[in-house]
């Protein structure tokens, strides 16, 4: 598949001002079959009636950002140190503390701490998840398998950055 209009847009993509986790300059060239339940939703559901959240891995913030209206204890976790700036810049006008967590076995808070943690895309420690749950707590999350889009990432083995 390595096509001169292939390299164009690795080429485009190479070149455009990328930080977080903001993939909106590509949205009309990505296509994602729909999936019968919607993980928005199901978040923004829950919130109704949660006290503390925490995200786990929240990229840039902007799912984060996206939700509303945000429980009144709401944190969230980043271990990509360059998403860490721009994330705590996103959220903290709305008052969302934003932790450098370096390691998933080891969660910057206290026991108990929030009824809901949700997770996108970024491992977890499920020990780690139980230990900062309150009781009766609720973990949402929605995976991506090393599997997913298995012809696509074919396109990029060999690549060195260099087309």
């Amino acid at each position: 598949m390595n096509t001169p209009q292939f390299a164009q847009l690795i080429n485009e993509a190479n070149n455009h001002p990328f930080s977080g986790w903001d993939f909106s300059f590509i949205e009309d060239r990505f296509r994602q079959a729909d999936l019968p339940w919607s993980y928005t939703e199901r978040v923004q559901a829950l919130l109704r009636t949660t006290q503390a959240m925490l995200d786990l891995g929240t990229g840039g913030g902007e799912f984060l950002a996206s939700l509303s209206p945000l429980p009144a204890v709401t944190c969230a976790t980043e271990g990509y140190l360059p998403n860490l700036d721009v994330a705590q810049k996103r959220l903290a006008p709305l008052n969302v503390q934003v932790y450098l967590a370096a390691t998933d076995a080891s969660l910057p808070f206290s026991d108990f701490r929030f009824d809901l943690v949700i997770n996108r895309h970024t491992a977890f420690v499920a020990d780690e998840v139980l230990r900062v749950l309150t009781p009766g707590g609720r973990f949402l999350t929605q995976q991506v398998g090393d599997q997913n889009y298995a012809d696509l990432s074919s396109c990029f083995q060999g690549l060195d950055g260099a087309l």
